[in-house]
């Protein structure tokens, strides 16, 4: 648990750099973050979640089509929106260590643009400003189960123990854990990296090395939105949540 219980991020990295690639023919013109789910950017979404949860500053890569969403952006009033533009793409790991001296030096929330999750019985990001230990953790990853995600069908990505501490999925098996795409992170987890395009799944390693890396599970519904069949799935789910009707 947090030290300080008044504690909670005050910056965010928002990662919306990205070509979309598996949702095409939709992305070729419009990127991913911009994609409405029930009348509502994927972007907007979370980055109203984060403002829910207290973010007053929050940064936005951009490359593919970016000027898209920079222009999108300035339509907001709050929270305060920063532009990282990457000349090149650099991958989850390059564009959050990219835009390190935007994000101050205390951990962050650092969330895909493209990630969509309701809230359980609580508020998903407040339940991780609580779990956050700086103590013990570089890192915190909001985490879903493998076999109730709405549009997903992999084989799913952690394993946990009874603290959250996180290992890989054993190769060739299904692990009970994915990744949502949303994350709280401390900028030493960065240390030692020169590359300037990498993924984040290398610091997730050298964390796990360190027993540094944790989960925490959402107990709200997640939705894998990567292909044209998952947004419909979402865009389902949605419609009849919001008409009142229990989705099955």
């Amino acid at each position: 648990m947090s030290n300080d219980p008044t504690w909670f991020p005050k910056s965010a990295m928002v990662l919306a750099a990205g070509f979309g690639k598996r949702l095409r023919p939709i992305t070729e013109k419009l990127p991913k973050p911009l994609v409405k789910v029930h009348g509502r950017t994927l972007i907007d979404r979370t980055i109203d979640r984060l403002e829910d949860a207290g973010v007053s500053k929050v940064v936005v890569n951009v490359h593919h089509l970016g000027e898209q969403i920079s222009r999108h952006m300035e339509n907001r009033k709050s929270p305060g929106i920063v532009i990282s533009r990457e000349k090149d793409i650099l991958n989850t790991g390059g564009g959050i260590a990219n835009a390190l001296p935007l994000l101050g030096d205390d951990a962050f929330f650092a969330s895909n643009a493209d990630t969509l999750w309701l809230n359980g019985t609580q508020d998903a990001l407040k339940r991780m400003i609580a779990e956050w230990d700086p103590d013990k953790m570089d890192g915190l990853l909001m985490l879903h189960s493998t076999v109730e995600a709405y549009g997903y069908t992999g084989r799913g990505d952690f394993c946990a123990d009874p603290f959250g501490l996180l290992t890989r999925r054993p190769e060739n098996e299904v692990s009970p854990f994915l990744y949502t795409g949303v994350q709280i992170l401390h900028p030493r987890i960065f240390d030692g990296i020169d590359d300037d395009a990498f993924s984040m799944n290398l610091l997730y390693d050298k964390a796990m090395e360190k027993e540094r890396l944790y989960g925490m599970v959402h107990d709200g519904e997640w939705f894998h939105v990567g292909t044209p069949e998952g947004l419909a799935d979402a865009e389902a789910y949605m419609e009849l949540r919001y008409a009142g009707i229990k989705h099955r």
